[in-house]
């Protein structure tokens, strides 16, 4: 018998949220079982990625939630194509509080899984929602210093400068009556100077490869790149997350930076999974890689998220 998968709609304050709920074989609506909100990349929907890794998680017996974010997708929020980090992270808790709502999932059995840009959020989430008991990164991307830094990280913080002035001359034109500018994620015309990680992407959500109607790879600049820019993931990360991390990433994935920093300096009981031969996208849809992510990542929530139930009652006896 295989999973099965129910699209639902979830509030987060006056914004409808999208979501496929993902349910295990033998789905019992009496049962309690632990739950996973999977988080979807920059530019991503649930039925890419997210969706992917939801539907292997619910194959391994766990309630799994991917949804569209605010302003994307078929989530509501008004103006559409913006991402706003702050509203992404509210998102998951939101996520949370739906999962936290249905009656066959146990409260206190949630973790998080984030892909990319949704991995940075994931854990960004857990820091200031302990209701997530443990949260994995699949190629995770701390969305801020990516977008100062580049790729690689190689610039400064202060190389985001010339785009805020360029940001603040497009502000004072639309607010003149000019129309709103678009960035894309990932370039529609990659060269020979674009970084692999990011031709792939083109490939990922541009070709026959993944593309979806509802991944329209723009974003509005002048709302998003300034809350972007202003953005960091894994601020306060070393106090903040007692939680347990799992950290997938690839060896040749020029993002792998963004991993290893985080692995660095979180201090909660982590664990840190670098596969040779992997590059970013490799975890998006690869067979071999997706599966080794999940490989990791289903014994790691089966321990963080196991009902302690039996546990508390014999302790109490």
């Amino acid at each position: 018998m295989e999973h099965s998968v129910e699209a639902i709609t979830f509030p987060n304050g006056p914004i409808s949220m999208a979501g496929n709920l993902y349910l295990p074989a033998g789905f019992d609506p009496r049962g309690s079982y632990a739950a996973v909100v999977t988080v979807h990349p920059g530019g991503g929907v649930k039925e890419q990625t997210a969706g992917l890794y939801a539907s292997r998680l619910a194959e391994q017996g766990f309630v799994a939630l991917a949804f569209d974010a605010s302003f994307q997708g078929d989530s509501g929020g008004e103006p559409h194509h913006l991402e706003d980090p702050y509203a992404r992270v509210d998102d998951v808790r939101a996520a949370v509080d739906h999962l936290q709502s249905l009656p066959y999932v146990d409260a206190e059995r949630i973790g998080a899984l984030g892909i990319c840009a949704g991995g940075g959020y994931a854990v960004n989430a857990a820091m200031t929602d302990h209701r997530i008991k443990a949260v994995t990164t699949a190629s995770g991307l701390n969305i801020g210093t990516s977008f100062r830094r580049n790729w690689y990280g190689t610039d400064s913080d202060a190389a985001a400068v010339p785009t805020l002035r360029a940001l603040a001359q497009q502000r004072t034109a639309e607010a003149q009556g000019a129309e709103a500018a678009y960035l894309p994620y990932v370039p529609a015309e990659p060269d020979g100077t674009t970084p692999r990680d990011l031709v792939e992407a083109h490939d990922y959500y541009l070709t026959p490869r993944a593309q979806h109607p509802n991944a329209k790879n723009k974003f509005l600049f002048t709302k998003s790149v300034s809350r972007i820019f202003t953005f960091d993931a894994f601020h306060m990360v070393e106090d903040l997350l007692t939680q347990p991390i799992l950290i997938v990433a690839g060896s040749e994935a020029g993002s792998l930076w963004m991993s290893t920093e985080l692995h660095g300096r979180v201090r909660s009981p982590k664990k840190l999974v670098v596969v040779e031969g992997a590059a970013h996208m490799d975890f998006y849809d690869v067979p071999e890689y997706v599966g080794r992510a999940v490989e990791e990542a289903v014994p790691f929530f089966r321990e963080n998220l196991a009902d302690r139930t039996a546990d508390k009652t014999a302790d109490e006896s």
